[in-house]
This record gives structure tokens, C-alpha cells and sequence, in this order.
């Protein structure tokens, strides 16, 4: 009687623990996964500021360097009010700016109206709560393909990503990888209001979205013809496009032409779709004749992507709406011409990717997990800092 009595004292202040709201917080999943996405991120941070710092390179300018300029213009002064947009050539193109799509420079106006928050720090604020709604996305579709701890080293190795400092930095990398994942989490449980919603913004944000689009609309096809009273998938089957039609369409109008936004593409950046003939002659060139050594690990981080790709057709556990995801960026990255450096952080939103590598580290050793990834995050972080402070082009 004695030793029940004992026992039950014991066991009563970790019960009252776990029941109260805080003892629920901290043991929530969500919670850990944005805590290691964050620390993750931390340590990217202080590696872009040591190499930065001996360069004479103040860490806010790298932050917002690149697309950041045109983001915080946008954000400041609208698409109009640009200051001497440029295109490829040099030459001053008023419609440059229609290339960046509205979501993150508008949500990034609406912060900076918070006292004492300027645009800057308004568009880094929202980069680091779009991070870390990401990770929690990462941390549901992990659990719910394999484990918690799978949905664990999801978000800490797409925050550890090669150019993963692009997270933090005022893009949109972040906020778009947040919408995508939610989004297919929308899918996984067939919840299409979320799926809808959450691919309509992700459409105002990047063009990866028509890959996105793509994928949640077929999903969303597919189960209204298997259940045909599923109104909420025949709904979403309508909503999920407009985001990125309805900004394309808005483009096509201020521009004048029915392809305005692939024709700022091609005149502000070079950038057009090529069916990939670009990407092998850079590729092949770039190993095996007169590659730099940023190129050469820029082609090496493209070349595990397609692996990866592969792997997730091939692999067995891996929902057919995250395959078809991962393979269909990989092929968008490979297909789109003009700018073939920045394919590593073209492929950052392609987390889906890296579900193969979390599984597998989820089913080690936690030694062995926990060394893996930590390697995984230091070279991600070397990586990154490279790549803003010893590439003197663009990222």
C-alpha cells in the first residue's frame, strides 16, 4: 500500500505537467520543430557573419542584397515607383518589376506599418514566421509519412539546405516553401479548404507555384471523381489556379501582351523555358572542361537533386502528391534557361526532396542521426556564406 501510495506522488506532478497548457506546449511537436528549425537557422546566420565580417561586409547588406533590393522596393514605392529598373542588358525597363510577384512585398508593407519596424526588418521578420511555419508543415508531413522524428530532421535539413540563408534573407524562398508544404499537407488529409487557400497565395508569390498547382489540382480531381458528393475537392480544383493566373493575367494587361510575364522574364533576367538543353550543356561543360568552383558545387547540389527525385518515384513510402512535387521542381529548375548558377536556391523550395534523407536518418542510431546531421547543417551553413560573401554574382 505504501509503494502505491509512493508511486502515485511520484507520477502525479509529471501528469499535472503534461495536462497543463504549458506542459502540452512543450512537449508538442510543432513547438520542437520550430525551436530546431530556428537553431538551425541561427547557426547558417553566424556563418554568413564570420566570412563577412573579415570581408568588410555588413551582415544586413547581405540579407537584403540581390532580389531583396527589388522586394523592398516594391514594398516601399509599388511596382511603379521602382527606382531605375534595369533589364538583362542594362537598359532601363519600367516593367522589370512585374517579374517579383505581389505576396511577400505586400505582406511585408503591412508589417513594416508596426511601430518601429522598417522595411527591412519587416521583410526578415516575415521570412523567419514563414521559416517557421514551413517547419511545422515539414513536421506534420513527416509524421504523417512515417514518424515524428522523420517530420523532426525534415524541417532541421531543409533549414540547413544548400543557400537554406536564403531563408532568412528578404525573399520569398521562406514564405513560399510554407504555402507548398502547407498546402500538400492539405492534400495528405484531404483537407481541400486548406489546400485551396494555401496554393491561391502560394500562386502570388513565386512562379514554382504552377508545379504546386499542378499536383494539388490533379490530387483534388482525382478524389472528386472517386467521391463524387466531395464539393470541398471540386472547389479547390477551381481556387487553387487563380493566385497564379490571376497575377499572370494581371501582368499580361499592365504589359500590354497575353505572355507579359514571361516576356519580362526573358528581357529583365534572360530567363526563359528551354526543355533543358541549357542546364545539360552547363552541366557536362562545368565537370568536365572549365568549371569555377562555385559552379561545380552548384552542379553537384543539381545533380543529387535528381537523385533524389528518383528516389522519391522510386521509393516506395512516398505519397504519390510529395513525389510528384519533388520531381516536378527538379524538371522546372532543369527546364528554365538564363540564369544557371542560382538553380541550388531555385531548388530550396523543394523540400519535399530531402523526406527520403529524413526517413532514412530517422530509422539510425541517434548517434549516427544526430552526427549526420550535424554535418549536413555545418557544410549547409559553409555553403551558404560562401555564396554571399566569395561569389561575386548573383545567388
Amino acid at each position: 500500500m505504501t509503494e502505491l501510495v509512493d508511486k502515485t506522488r511520484r507520477e502525479q506532478p509529471e501528469q499535472t505537467a503534461a495536462a497543463s497548457p504549458v506542459g502540452r506546449w512543450s512537449r508538442s511537436g510543432y513547438v520542437r520543430a520550430a525551436v530546431l528549425y530556428l537553431v538551425v537557422r541561427l547557426v547558417g546566420l553566424a556563418a554568413l557573419a564570420a566570412m563577412a565580417a573579415p570581408r568588410d561586409l555588413p551582415l544586413g547588406e547581405r540579407l537584403q542584397s540581390w532580389d531583396g533590393w527589388w522586394y523592398l522596393q516594391i514594398a516601399e514605392h509599388s511596382y511603379a515607383g521602382v527606382s531605375n529598373p534595369l533589364d538583362a542588358a542594362g537598359l532601363p525597363y519600367p516593367d522589370a518589376a512585374y517579374g517579383y510577384f505581389p505576396l511577400y512585398p505586400a505582406l511585408t508593407g503591412m508589417l513594416a506599418k508596426l511601430p518601429g519596424v522598417s522595411y527591412f526588418g519587416a521583410g526578415i521578420l516575415l521570412s523567419t514566421l514563414a521559416g517557421i511555419a514551413a517547419a511545422t508543415a515539414m513536421y506534420r508531413i513527416g509524421r504523417h509519412v512515417h514518424s515524428q522524428r522523420a517530420g523532426l530532421l525534415l524541417a532541421a535539413l531543409w533549414g540547413a539546405a544548400p543557400m537554406a540563408i536564403a531563408e532568412s534573407m528578404v525573399m520569398t524562398e521562406a514564405l513560399f516553401t510554407a504555402l507548398a508544404a502547407w498546402a500538400l499537407v492539405g492534400v495528405l488529409e484531404r483537407k481541400w479548404y486548406l489546400a485551396a487557400s494555401a496554393t491561391l497565395f502560394a500562386g502570388l508569390t513565386r512562379s514554382t507555384a504552377c508545379v504546386l498547382v499542378a499536383v494539388v489540382v490533379i490530387a483534388a480531381a482525382v478524389d472528386v471523381w472517386r467521391n463524387r458528393q466531395r464539393w470541398n475537392a471540386l472547389v479547390c480544383v477551381f481556387v487553387a489556379p487563380l493566385g497564379l493566373l490571376g497575377y499572370w493575367m494581371f501582368v499580361a494587361v499592365q504589359t500590354g501582351s497575353l505572355t507579359g510575364w514571361q516576356d519580362v522574364e526573358l528581357r529583365g533576367w534572360n530567363t526563359r523555358f528551354d526543355g533543358g538543353a541549357e542546364a545539360w550543356k552547363w552541366i557536362t561543360q562545368t565537370l568536365f572542361t572549365s568549371g569555377n568552383a562555385w559552379e561545380t558545387l552548384v552542379v553537384l547540389v543539381t545533380v543529387a537533386a535528381i537523385a533524389l527525385a528518383v528516389v522519391s518515384v522510386t521509393g516506395r513510402r512516398i505519397p504519390w502528391p510529395l513525389a510528384a512535387y519533388a520531381v516536378g521542381v527538379v524538371v522546372l529548375v532543369l527546364c528554365s534557361a538564363g540564369l544557371p548558377a542560382l538553380k541550388s536556391r531555385f531548388l530550396l523550395p523543394d523540400f519535399a526532396l530531402l523526406l527520403p534523407v529524413a526517413m532514412g536518418l530517422a530509422g539510425r542510431k541517434k548517434s549516427t542521426m544526430i552526427a549526420a546531421t550535424t554535418v549536413f547543417v555545418l557544410i549547409g551553413a559553409w555553403y551558404s556564406a560562401y555564396s554571399l560573401t566569395v561569389w561575386k554574382y548573383a545567388i
